[in-house]
């Protein structure tokens, strides 16, 4: 499947702008697989899962910020951390957060390469050591990295403490005591910024493959979800 093809397969999910409206619509040709062809933003590298929008309404840069996540059921605040890192050190970055979780954890897999337009379906696997877990996902970084149909959050409910490395390829940290996270992403020189925007709060879309929904298949039989979605 051609590139231009490819990030039109799966693409304009997430609240960004339909596709009949959008403003990639008004592009010609050679101005849109020009635009999908740029990568590299001054010293940000985005993988091939994903690109902003032609306006570039948000340029993509390195940083993480401080949020919070509130629960409106258990009327609950949650502290958060998202982050975006450069290609080159995003998977050693996501790899280092996993540590602060302990030795145990839980694995959720993200899916929308059947879904389009219509939201994802998640697969859960408990009780995974990390250092298998880690063992296997380098075997499939390059569909974690570039795929723009797969998340993946690993979590440890006993604390309970979550990193998502989602389907924009974003790094998002969830629990009370994020010291250790952000010594992990300070550590890999990402800074600081808390006013800083991401490529999920414009108008973006996602890339994928036939070959990167056969590889997802692969990683949920290795990591033990070879059975239903959730």
């Amino acid at each position: 499947m051609g590139f231009l093809k490819r990030f039109f397969r799966n693409a304009f999910r997430d609240g960004s702008t339909p596709v009949a409206g959008n403003s990639f619509q008004q592009l010609s040709e050679e101005e849109l697989e020009a635009h999908l062809g740029v990568s590299r933003y001054g010293d940000f590298v985005l993988t091939d899962a994903i690109r902003p929008s032609y306006g570039l309404d948000v340029v993509p840069a390195q940083g993480y910020r401080h949020d919070c996540y509130r629960d409106e059921e258990n009327h609950a605040s949650v502290p958060v951390l998202m982050g975006a890192v450069s290609k080159g050190d995003l998977f050693e970055v996501f790899l280092d957060l996993l540590d602060p979780l302990g030795s145990v954890a839980d694995v959720v897999m993200e899916t929308s390469h059947s879904h389009g337009h219509q939201g994802h379906e998640d697969l859960y696997r408990e009780h995974i050591d990390v250092p298998v877990l880690k063992s296997i996902l380098w075997d499939y970084e390059d569909l974690l990295m570039n795929d723009g149909c797969t998340g993946i959050a690993v979590l440890n409910p006993g604390v309970p403490q979550e990193v998502q490395f989602d389907e924009h390829k974003l790094l998002i940290v969830y629990g009370q005591d994020l010291q250790a996270f952000e010594r992990a992403f300070r550590g890999q020189g990402v800074p600081c910024d808390d006013k800083m925007k991401f490529i999920t709060e414009a108008e973006h879309v996602h890339s994928s493959s036939d070959q990167y929904a056969r590889q997802f298949d692969e990683l949920k039989m290795r990591l033990g979800m070879d059975g239903d979605y959730c």
